[in-house]
């Protein structure tokens, strides 16, 4: 087979940030590395490329092997290529963030690998620059939550207004005013009130709602116009 000549070996590598919402915390899925260097420290989920397939195929086996988790969610991110970032090899890895609702998936997650959720205010020191990734992909959430309904991929099919609160100030650091988040929210007409309600979280309950996923994609402005001005929220 012909190759390149005077040209060096370089590996290539996935690793997938798996942000998960619990109905209460946003948290990042991690596991215990099982091998050298830094064995048993904390880690994202990660794996190398094979020759034979893509790095979209890569991140989905990588993701399913050490979770059990498919079809969720999943957007390349970012490929971080410092020549020392791994201490063996020359690699560069491809980094892909995945996007799940906790509590659909919890059955799903593979014992094998430890996998753990770990809420982000509280997250341990990290192998290599995950660090790093992990700090590109929050911002990368935030810009695509404002002109993308992808948040709805972390919350239930329905889910209330309280419930869409705490997700948007986990995600955005920031602590919105009640009757203004509501009121700005439905405002952009794009829930759909469901005639049930959530009567665990308080006496009166709360009404459930639905993305009206079409309506979105005709005034995908919505969100941004109510997200990037927080300040009118408090």
């Amino acid at each position: 087979m012909t190759r390149y000549s005077g040209q060096s070996r370089m590996l290539v590598a996935v690793d997938c940030i798996i942000f998960g919402f619990d109905g209460e915390e946003l948290k990042l899925l991690l596991i215990k590395r099982g091998f050298e260097p830094q064995k048993n420290k904390w880690s994202l989920m990660g794996g190398f490329v094979q020759a034979d397939e893509s790095f979209e195929a890569a991140a989905a086996r990588v993701l399913h092997k050490l979770t059990g988790l498919e079809g969720v969610y999943m957007e390349q991110l970012f490929a971080f290529g410092e020549p020392a970032r791994d201490p063996v090899e020359r690699t560069v890895s491809i980094t892909y963030f995945a996007l799940i609702d906790i509590n659909q998936y919890k059955l799903q997650i593979n014992d094998e690998y430890h996998a753990e959720w770990i809420a982000l205010g509280k997250l341990p020191d990290l192998i290599f620059d995950h660090t790093e990734m992990v700090k590109m992909a929050q911002e990368k959430l935030r810009y695509k939550a404002a002109i993308h309904p992808i948040l709805f991929e972390l919350l239930p099919q329905k889910f209330t207004i309280p419930q869409l609160q705490l997700l948007y100030e986990a995600v955005y650091d920031v602590t919105f005013d009640k009757r203004n988040f509501s009121r700005k929210v439905l405002s952009t007409g794009l829930l759909i009130k469901q005639k049930d309600k959530d009567r665990l979280s308080s006496k009166r309950g709360a009404f459930y709602f639905k993305l009206d996923k079409r309506k979105y994609n005709a005034k995908f402005n919505a969100f941004l116009n109510f997200v990037t001005d927080p300040g009118n929220l408090r």
